[in-house]
């Protein structure tokens, strides 16, 4: 299990979360594990692929088809910045960004710059290769070589989360109860 202490500028927390951000590279669980968190917490979930595939009319995968990679970044950051402002009114939340959301830089600033609480949901690159290689909606996903190089490409930006919790071959639930360990729900949970 892996579970670490918060590390850089943004890891300075008081007072009670009322958003947590999910991240970490294709298929590590951030939508599901973020689902059930947010039932546990009875927070609302958000999904910013699934936010702009809804405003879209169409998928990530058609996005990058047609408009490119470019295009969809530009819409990546509208909408994690209106994301952001919408959780800064109240409300809790939890938020599955992209797996290269937090790999952006300017995303990554924006979300430093907001003392957003990132969780890094950290997963083996053999584990996710094995749950990315027949999925067909996964844009950068072309072969297992430009995988691995995407990932180690990404993973400075993971590795400077608030948070990391390994999920692994942990079920969905397991990785839930970890995370609501971390430090920063403390106050949250104990209703202090």
């Amino acid at each position: 299990m892996t579970l670490s202490s918060p590390a850089g500028p943004s890891a300075s927390f008081s007072g009670k979360p009322s958003a947590v951000y999910l991240v970490g590279f294709m298929g590590c669980g951030k939508t599901t594990v973020g689902t059930k968190l947010a039932q546990r917490l009875a927070w609302k979930f958000v999904d910013l692929d699934a936010c702009i595939e809804e405003e879209e009319g169409r998928t990530i995968a058609e996005i990058f088809a047609r408009a490119g990679e470019a295009a969809f970044r530009r819409k990546e950051r509208e909408t994690l910045e209106r994301v952001l402002e919408e959780g800064a009114h109240g409300g809790g939340r939890v938020v599955a960004l992209g797996g290269g959301t937090f790999a952006q830089p300017p995303n990554f600033e924006l979300l430093q710059s907001a003392k957003a609480i990132t969780i890094w949901l950290e997963c083996p690159v053999e584990q996710l290769l094995l749950r990315c290689a027949l999925l067909t909606n996964r844009p950068l996903f072309r072969d297992e070589a430009s995988f691995r190089q995407l990932y180690e490409q990404r993973l400075p930006f993971y590795r400077q989360a608030s948070f990391t919790v390994g999920t692994g071959n942990s079920d969905p639930g397991e990785v839930v109860n970890r995370i609501l360990t971390l430090p920063v729900f403390e106050r949250l949970l104990c209703n202090c």
